[in-house]
C-alpha cells in the first residue's frame, strides 16, 4: 500500500495570496492630503471666500426667482408668486410683435459687436508686437487702455457730446459743406454709434490678453521661419496666429456666450424713443416691462428665454471648437 505525497514548492515560488482591494482605501489618504493642504495654505484658500459668496448671493440664489416666469407675481405678495400659470407668459411674449422686433435688434447688435469688436484687439496686439520703439509702444498702449477705465456714463456722455447736432463731428462735416446729421436721433445711425463706441472703449483693453499670449511664443520658431525664408507676414500667419489660437478661441467662446447680453447700460444711456426701431434690445425691453410696468412675471419669462439661448450658444460653440481645433473651455 503506497501513499502519494505532494512536495511543497520551494519558498519564493508561491503565488501571493489574493488581496482584497476596495475603493475606499484611497479615500482617507486623499482626504488627509486635502486637509493637510488646507491647513498649510489656509491664507490662500481664504481669499476664495468672498468671490464664492458673491457668486452664491448674486448669481445662484437669484436663479430661484426664475420660478415667477411660470407663476403670477404680484407686488406685496409671495416672492415666489401667487398662482401657477404654466407657460402663459411664454405664450404671451412669443405672440408679441414687439418682442420679435427687439429680438431682431439684439441679434443685429450682437452680431455687429462680435464681427467688429472681436478681431480688432487681435489686429492691434499684432501691430503693437511689431513696434520696436518702447516709448511709442507704451504711449499707444496707454491711450488705447484709457477708455476702458472710464465709466459707461462718461463714455455715453462723451459719445453724445461728440455726435450732437452742434458737436465737433458735425462741425467737421460743416467744413466740407455737409448738413448736420442727427446721429443720436436717427434710428439708422444708432448701430454705427453703438458699435463704434464699443470698439473705442474695449479694443485697447482686449489687447492685454493677446499681448500676454504673444510672450509665450518661442523665439526659436521665428528663427526657424526666417531660416526657411518666411517674411514678416508669413511669420505672423504661420507662427504668431497659431501661437495665440487657444486664447482667441477661448475669448471667442466667451463672446458668443454673451451674444444676447449686449451692453444694457450703454444702450439705456444712448437710446431714446426715436431710436427704438433699431436700438431697443431684449435687456432694455425687460427693464421697461419689468421695472417700469411692474410686469415681473412677463419679464422673468423673457429673461429665462434669453438665458436659455445664451446657454445653447456657448455650449454649441464649445463643442464645435473642441471638434474642429481641439481647444475648449471644458
Amino acid at each position: 500500500m503506497s501513499t502519494s505525497t505532494t512536495s511543497a514548492p520551494p519558498p519564493g515560488t508561491q503565488d501571493p495570496p489574493p488581496t482584497k482591494t476596495t475603493g475606499g482605501a484611497k479615500r482617507p489618504s486623499a482626504r488627509r492630503s486635502w486637509r493637510r493642504a488646507l491647513r498649510r495654505d489656509w491664507q490662500l484658500y481664504s481669499l476664495v471666500i468672498l468671490p464664492l459668496l458673491f457668486f452664491l448671493v448674486f448669481r445662484y440664489l437669484p436663479m430661484v426667482g426664475n420660478v415667477i416666469a411660470f407663476r403670477r407675481f404680484e407686488p406685496g405678495g409671495s416672492i415666489l408668486g401667487e398662482q401657477w400659470v404654466g407657460l402663459r407668459y411664454v405664450r404671451m411674449f412669443l405672440s408679441d410683435p414687439t418682442f420679435w422686433q427687439v429680438f431682431r435688434n439684439t441679434l443685429w447688435l450682437g452680431l455687429l459687436t462680435l464681427v467688429f469688436c472681436f478681431p480688432i484687439p487681435i489686429v492691434l496686439a499684432l501691430l503693437l508686437n511689431e513696434v520696436r520703439r518702447t516709448a511709442l509702444k507704451r504711449f499707444v498702449q496707454s491711450v488705447s487702455y484709457l477708455p476702458h477705465f472710464l465709466s459707461i456714463v462718461i463714455v455715453a456722455g462723451i459719445t453724445m457730446q461728440m455726435l450732437a447736432t452742434d458737436g465737433p463731428v458735425n462741425h467737421v462735416l460743416g467744413w466740407f459743406g455737409h448738413d448736420p446729421i442727427r446721429f443720436i436721433q436717427e434710428p439708422e445711425w444708432f448701430r454705427t454709434v453703438y458699435v463704434g463706441s464699443e470698439i473705442w472703449q474695449t479694443a485697447g483693453w482686449g489687447t492685454i490678453l493677446y499681448l500676454a499670449a504673444l510672450t509665450t511664443i518661442d523665439d526659436d520658431l521665428y528663427e526657424a521661419a526666417r531660416i526657411d525664408g518666411a517674411n514678416r507676414w508669413q511669420q505672423i500667419w504661420h507662427v504668431t496666429l497659431p501661437g495665440i489660437r487657444p486664447t482667441m478661441i477661448t475669448l471667442l467662446i466667451l463672446n458668443i456666450g454673451t451674444f444676447m447680453a449686449v451692453g444694457f447700460e450703454k444702450i439705456l444711456l444712448l437710446y431714446n424713443p426715436l431710436t427704438y426701431p433699431t436700438a431697443d434690445v431684449v435687456s432694455t425691453y425687460l427693464y421697461r416691462a419689468g421695472v417700469e410696468s411692474n410686469s415681473f412675471s412677463y419679464a422673468a419669462a423673457i429673461g429665462l428665454f434669453e438665458a436659455v439661448i445664451g446657454l445653447v450658444l456657448i455650449t454649441s460653440a464649445n463643442q464645435l471648437s473642441r471638434r474642429t481645433v481641439g481647444t475648449s473651455l471644458w
